[in-house]
């Protein structure tokens, strides 16, 4: 008896301090991009995983489950619907239904998005003064020095425990959205240096130190220096314990020795989730980080049912079925078409789009064309599964095939910079391998970044590595010769972004259109309609052989499009594993 008693008050000291430790959990969110409800007003559908509502439902249970928590979100948040880019960002006086349902939801800091600049400094003030929280953004400052937003960090007290959320955004917003109203007065530090101000300015005032940086891990554009990097604010700043990382759209969950990392999709589609445990004396001693998929979760009526967001969630579908007009009320369809745009995916959830020329990309192509009257036109899918249907259009269905508030942009170039500019596209793609029995696409080049030319013909060989992909240009019905001078139609995002970003063309734009692509868009249905779908299959990717004649293909597809394998999207199937794979289709419950 006596020796079990000894042992049951060694097993309690062991346990007392595992049970004194102080637990925080850190919730972060990003690029939300104005999905409140869980809804496609482009297609006026519910969303099955992802919006603002859904979030608050999870939110809650873990409040429930740990009183100790808090909220962050890491930005890009008031643009990204018809509702936010349409209604709201265009009376920015009024009450924004995003940053009232962030309110409500109790967020306890936000870091500024590169997407909160995209209607310029003062929309953004106006907009985000509307806050209840601390809007954090360390590295952007004012032309007297002090902070643009007031705040670079905030230190948080939950549970006895002091915790510092340093935001940080991307400083690449200038090559995005410079020359809009007030972005060009503003200084962009280099995130990592702007961190390690921040961290020495804290002191030991914080127990934990969190960074919520909108970048991605590593460097968009400034590769030399980092600046952009949130893997460089890691590698100077190791005071670090959390770091939230966004903007990229990317799934990250990791650890780098005891600093836990993630990063979320976009539009609500999942939560990081930041355990950390203290002791006594508040010291970390253990800290995890989960990334919570929000498939299956009930969105939250309690926030659907806001006034506030309830009255925008109406006024939007009443603006999109009126057509886009001013009121939002009644009013003719846009235009019409004869038949739908986009082909049936051959293999589920990879889209015909980006592996053949299709009408919905020689639309906004010739539109391109014939606004700007250049020679050649470059414009992106930015969704996969962006359609045309058959009948009425609406300004859903037009926000659907080009979802940006983009302009048009012409510019001088060279044959050998389109061929550049054009290879640099088809990195997206997967090197085809034999006995692969689809196209796949790499996963790191995200689907916007790969843009379709109109006005030269050419074939994309991807039995090549990147780099060695464009063959055969065509310009008049001649090969296209590297000295040959062009004016080329691209988005304003496309040419700073990339173009020159990248340092794929010299030349400087001789043209900006006055009004948007979605503008056009809407002008040629308004003028042409109906509209017929039209294909000039200009483009083909050769180098491949997809096994076409093997039945081996043919049931393998099968097994994808009824559910029983994954889709092959970011690596192909081969057949050289065919056994394999119908094995993994039968465990599934293939026959």
């Amino acid at each position: 008896m006596k020796k079990a008693l000894i042992v049951l008050t060694m097993v309690i000291a062991i346990a007392l301090p595992l049970f004194a430790e102080n637990h925080i959990t850190i919730l972060g969110t990003s690029d939300l991009h104005g999905n409140i409800w869980g809804f496609s007003y482009e297609d006026s559908k519910e969303t099955a995983n992802n919006g603002m509502a859904r979030l608050y439902t999870y939110i809650e249970s873990v409040r429930a489950e740990n009183p100790n928590t808090i909220l962050v979100d890491a930005g890009d948040d008031i643009q990204g619907t018809i509702m936010t880019d349409d209604i709201y960002n265009k009376t920015p006086e009024e009450t924004h239904p995003v940053i009232y349902a962030m309110n409500y939801m109790g967020y306890d800091a936000m870091t500024l998005g590169n997407h909160e600049f995209n209607w310029g400094v003062e929309t953004a003030t106006k907009i985000l003064s509307q806050a209840e929280f601390p809007v954090l953004a360390q590295n952007v400052k004012n032309p007297d020095g002090s902070l643009a937003t007031g705040a670079g960090y905030t230190i948080i007290d939950v549970g006895g425990v002091k915790v510092a959320v340093i935001g940080v955004v991307t400083p690449d917003i200038p090559i995005w959205d410079g020359g809009k109203e007030g972005i060009d007065s503003l200084t962009y530090e280099a995130a990592n240096l702007a961190v390690k101000d921040a961290i020495a300015e804290i002191g030991d005032s914080a127990d934990i130190i969190m960074v919520s940086a909108h970048m991605g891990m590593y460097a968009e554009f400034d590769e030399d220096n980092g600046s952009d990097s949130a893997q460089k604010i890691l590698d100077d700043n190791p005071e670090i314990d959390v770091l939230q990382v966004a903007h990229n759209h990317v799934v990250v969950n990791e650890k780098q020795g005891n600093i836990v990392i993630g990063g979320c999709r976009n539009q609500g589609r999942d939560i990081a989730r930041f355990d950390i445990y203290l002791d006594d004396d508040n010291n970390i001693t253990n800290s995890t980080v989960e990334i919570v998929d929000m498939t299956g979760v009930e969105p939250s009526e309690e926030i659907r049912n806001l006034e506030v967001v309830k009255e925008a969630h109406e006024k939007t579908i009443s603006y999109v079925n009126g057509g886009g007009g001013e009121d939002g009320e009644g009013g003719a369809a846009l235009g019409s078409t004869t038949a739908k745009f986009q082909p049936e995916n051959e293999i589920k959830g990879i889209p015909e789009a980006r592996v053949r020329d299709t009408a919905v990309m020689d639309l906004i192509n010739h539109i391109q064309l014939e606004a700007s009257g250049a020679d050649v036109s470059a414009a992106a899918l930015f969704k996969d599964t962006s359609d045309l249907p058959e009948g009425d259009i609406n300004y859903g269905n037009i926000f659907d095939i080009y979802k940006f508030d983009n302009t048009l942009y012409r510019v001088k170039v060279t044959g050998k910079e389109l061929k550049a500019y054009m290879e640099w596209s088809a990195e997206c793609y997967n090197q085809w391998v034999p006995g692969d029995i689809n196209i796949s696409f790499d996963p790191e080049y995200p689907d916007y970044l790969y843009d379709m030319f109109e006005g030269v013909e050419y074939e994309i060989d991807l039995s090549e590595p990147k780099g060695s992909r464009i063959k055969n240009v065509m310009f008049n019905g001649e090969p296209l010769s590297d000295d040959q001078e062009l004016t080329l139609a691209v988005n304003n995002y496309r040419y700073s972004s990339a173009l020159k970003a990248q340092n794929l063309i010299s030349g400087k734009r001789e043209w900006e259109s006055s009004n948007s692509i979605r503008d056009m868009i809407v002008e040629y249905f308004a003028t042409n309609s109906p509209v017929s779908p039209f294909v000039t299959d200009n483009w083909k990717i050769v180098g491949v052989d997809l096994e076409e004649d093997d039945p081996r293909r043919d049931e393998i597809i099968g097994y994808i499009n009824d559910g029983y394998l994954e889709t092959p999207y970011a690596k192909s199937y081969n057949l050289s594993d065919y056994d394999a794979l119908v094995a993994e289709a039968k465990a599934n419950g293939a026959n």
